[in-house]
């Protein structure tokens, strides 16, 4: 069992004395308030956050990082309070502590909701400081090293958030050697009889292949030492979880999987990098396409290395990451590194993955401000944690890095919102694109924006980035706010009007009580409600309006109830007035309104069969009219029977375009052998522009029965 002298001596080569003494301090405290707590496996609790301690030992953490280590779950699982810990170990300890802490304290209505809520805290600490996801990773780590003491149903939650969160993370952060822990401890408890099936076929397979790598790593030895380059030549084993994804992602055998031969060449620098990747391209042929340069363009996590393929000996593959010996510290260390550099064992400017780790915080942060709910955020981060990249240049040849199948958008928003909130169109390699097009590393892409222009709700389907998707959400979510409090103002001054009243005459103590009846905080609160349907405009007018002052206005001759005037559809109230596809009403049509909760109005075609569903809430119904001169387009669908003749749709196409409507889908149904049956979705001005359209497609002889 990992005992406290095994921390202190294990720290001992990089803390001095006084470090040493404060982190021992940190355990003494712990101990006292964890006594007579056991972990389910049966050992004390301390046993616990003293093997996290070790595992940061390992990275060379500084002590405060250790002390927070030993104290991680005090304020969790003990009666300790914060602001004790603040007085004993200072500041720092404290938020570290409170950082990794889940918010015990709190109800959740669901699992996933605390989940969400947890990382969502843990993020905002982070992002403070850095070292509490490193605390939390470690916290993690010996969580899986000790899971088999668990039930099924939690070892299976828990290996899942694991893979699905903790690796990406310590992936996104260059903690490799963590990564890989995590990986294969995850890959063990998730899928024991597939992890077993593994492990003996690469057990099998080894034997075989130690000739081979031996003989290729002599191979590159002699070839390094002619070229007298100085160099550390490692063979490099897959581990399982990588060969299982990688089976599983590409349909791949196993066989077809662990038959590549990867090695590792470290060098003193950069420049020995290009040389030494000339040596290997020299000595076996590259794989054309397989080639990457990490160290000119280093990925998120800070990480840097050539990368190729080569087409090997004995008709195998061999994979080559040739990278400086300071390279290899970061790949494997991440963050990490940068307290290993910190504490004197290493020179130079190792910052790198934690400036790359910093800027990933800051995105994380600009998500958090936008996002909707701690579940929306969680879906996010994860979106943005998938590693595989694209690298795009800016007209003036910055590099923007982006996630795999991210879009001109996506480009647009990674520049800034502002950019991505206003822009049309793109050129990519100078050729105008539209903005859902793919991009592909190496392209040059440039953003057209109008300052006019506004985020369009279609982009959502093909976005990729969270950053994209957080600000056209939020800047949607703020229109419909706006739109809602401008149609409540409408509605509620339609029902006042009857009395002779308007909303801006209203008297403040009335309103301040209707408020405070309804738990809401202002006035624009109010009209958001009534706008989106939540509150009924009659009920609330009548709410607003003095009973005395009421009966006056009716006394005095002013319209009755019965009297109210239509309300007038304009086409311009945006997203909290709808037109469903059931009827499709355009200007011109029979309508009725309806009051739908989170909606707004709902306008309906008077003989709506869909309508029947109102016919007992007829506090709900709404007197609507269009406005005489509505100047934008509203879909519509028509439907006619073809004669199957060749060129039939390309007539009826070009007949609606002739009457300047525009084609949003056509649909085709063959009925027999001699009728097809044809649905065109168009947009239409009105009800006389849509039968100017059907009175033209009526004179193509081919076209028999054409409704609407």
């Amino acid at each position: 069992m990992y005992q406290v002298n095994d921390l202190t001596n294990a720290i001992s080569s990089y803390l001095d004395p006084h470090q040493i003494d404060r982190v021992f301090q940190a355990y003494e405290f712990s101990a006292k308030a964890h006594e007579g707590q056991q972990r389910i496996s049966g050992e004390p609790y301390i046993h616990h956050p003293l093997e996290v301690a070790g595992i940061l030992g390992e990275m060379h953490m500084d002590h405060q990082t250790l002390m927070a280590a030993i104290l991680h779950d005090v304020l969790e699982d003990t009666p300790t309070a914060k602001d004790e810990i603040k007085k004993k170990f200072g500041k720092n300890v404290a938020e570290l502590v409170d950082g990794v802490s889940k918010l015990t304290q709190v109800h959740f209505d669901s699992v996933e909701e605390a989940q969400a809520q947890n990382f969502r805290k843990m993020l905002m600490a982070m992002s403070q400081d850095i070292r509490v996801i490193l605390v939390k990773l470690a916290d993690r780590l010996h969580n899986m090293r000790t899971l088999g003491a668990l039930r099924h149903e939690k070892r299976m939650r828990i290996s899942r958030e694991t893979l699905d969160i903790y690796v990406p993370i310590a992936q996104r952060l260059g903690l490799n050697n963590i990564r890989l822990e995590l990986e294969e401890l995850g890959f063990l408890a998730m899928y024991p009889m597939r992890h077993r099936i593994l492990t003996e076929q690469v057990r099998k397979a080894r034997g075989n292949r130690k000739e081979v790598i031996t003989k290729i790593r002599n191979a590159l030895r002699r070839r390094m030492r002619q070229e007298k380059l100085p160099v550390e030549i490692h063979g490099r084993e897959k581990h399982l979880y990588g060969i299982y994804e990688k089976m599983r992602r590409n349909k791949l055998t196993f066989n077809e999987v662990y038959d590549v031969y990867a090695f590792r060449i470290l060098v003193e620098d950069v420049d020995n990098c290009y040389r030494a990747l000339g040596v290997v391209h020299n000595l076996y042929k590259p794989v054309p396409g397989k080639f990457k340069d990490y160290i000119a363009i280093p990925k998120t996590n800070g990480y840097q290395s050539l990368h190729t393929v080569l087409f090997g000996p004995f008709g195998v593959n061999i994979e080559v990451q040739i990278r400086t010996r300071e390279m290899n510290d970061v790949a494997e260390a991440g963050i990490a590194a940068h307290w290993l550099y910190k504490s004197g064992k290493k020179t130079g400017d190792r910052s790198g993955a934690h400036r790359k780790a910093r800027e990933w915080l800051q995105r994380i942060m600009e998500m958090q401000k936008t996002a909707g709910n701690p579940q929306e955020f969680l879906d996010s981060v994860k979106v943005d944690l998938f590693p595989d990249a694209v690298y795009i240049f800016t007209p003036n040849g910055k590099i923007i890095e982006l996630p795999k199948g991210a879009t001109a958008v996506d480009f647009a928003y990674a520049i800034h919102t502002d950019v991505g909130d206003t822009c049309t169109g793109a050129r990519i390699n100078r050729k105008l694109a539209p903005l859902g097009t793919r991009l592909y590393s190496g392209q040059s892409v440039e953003i057209i924006t109008s300052p006019n222009a506004r985020p369009n709700p279609g982009w959502l389907k093909f976005v990729t980035t969270a950053r994209a998707r957080t600000s056209i959400r939020h800047y949607l979510k703020n229109l419909q706010e706006d739109e809602a409090i401008a149609l409540g103002l409408r509605l509620l001054n339609r029902e006042l009007d009857q009395f002779g009243f308007r909303y801006d005459q209203i008297k403040q103590a009335k309103l301040k009580e209707v408020l405070k009846e309804y738990h809401l905080d202002n006035d624009q609160a109010l009209l958001a409600e009534v706008g989106l349907g939540n509150r009924i405009a009659p009920l609330i007018a009548r709410r607003l309006i003095d009973t005395d002052k009421k009966s006056s206005a009716l006394k005095n001759g002013d319209r009755q109830e019965n009297e109210t005037q239509p309300f007038v559809i304009k086409g311009t109230e945006g997203m909290v007035v709808h037109f469903p596809k059931c009827c499709h009403p355009i200007p011109g049509d029979p309508i009725v309104g309806f009051s739908s909760a989170g909606r707004g109005i709902v306008i309906h075609y008077r003989s709506c069969k869909n309508i029947a569903e109102f016919r007992n809430q007829p506090e709900k119904w709404i007197d609507v009219e269009w406005e005489e001169n509505i100047e934008r387009d509203f879909a519509t669908q028509i439907r006619m029977y073809a004669t199957n003749q060749r060129g039939v749709l390309a007539t009826v196409a070009a007949a609606i375009s002739e009457q300047e409507a525009n084609i949003l889908n056509v649909e085709i149904e063959d009925k027999d052998d001699r009728d097809t049956l044809l649905s065109f979705d168009l947009e239409v001005r009105d009800r006389k522009h849509l039968a100017q359209v059907i009175r033209r497609i009526r004179r193509i002889k081919h076209i028999s029965h054409i409704s609407r």
